[in-house]
């Protein structure tokens, strides 16, 4: 009986303790230094693009800002301003902002910037790019505007390169469901 509790308690250690991490548990703060409580979010997919305003695929918040004023009923947009692909977003969170409303209007979400590869990759991009993590698939960023699409249970969907646009059924038909 004692090796049988002690088996038990082994098994159950190795499951608590490997268990997968929720996007829902990763801290992150918004473009005002304030910071999001992604469980508000529950209930709806999120899309998370990493982004830059002196980028070629920049005309892209246009395209972001659309799929958010479309599917803001079960969508949240988190644009993540990030200047590690050509120095291209190399303004303060206060410019970005600016930038972002003055140019495409923007009324999605915006973060504090971040990295998302190398030694100081932030937590939710571990988690997004990480199989072991997100359960379904490791990727790497590859440049700015990759997106990453979590569904309304806080699970890993899928990630999109640069090229696909904000409103390509690739990412739309996932929105439909």
């Amino acid at each position: 009986m004692k090796n049988l509790i002690l088996i038990i308690m082994s098994l159950f250690t190795f499951t608590t303790t490997n268990a997968q991490e929720s996007i829902y548990d990763i801290e992150i703060n918004d473009i005002s230094g304030n910071p999001i409580d992604l469980k508000q979010f529950r209930g709806k997919h999120i899309l998370f693009v990493n982004v830059a305003s002196e980028c070629g695929f920049t005309p892209q918040y246009a395209g972001l800002e659309e799929l958010h004023q479309q599917f803001k009923e079960n969508l949240v947009v988190i644009g993540l301003p990030c200047n590690q692909f050509g120095g291209q977003e190399p303004g303060t969170e206060k410019e970005v902002q600016q930038f972002c409303t003055k140019n495409f209007g923007v009324s999605f979400l915006l973060t504090e910037k971040i990295e998302v590869k190398g030694e100081g990759k932030h937590q939710l991009y571990n988690w997004l790019t990480d199989k072991k993590k997100n359960g379904k698939s490791s990727s790497s960023v590859k440049w700015n505007f990759q997106k990453y699409l979590v569904d309304e249970k806080g699970e890993f969907v899928n990630y999109f390169y640069s090229t696909t646009k904000p409103m390509s059924p690739k990412i739309t038909s996932l929105l439909k469901q």
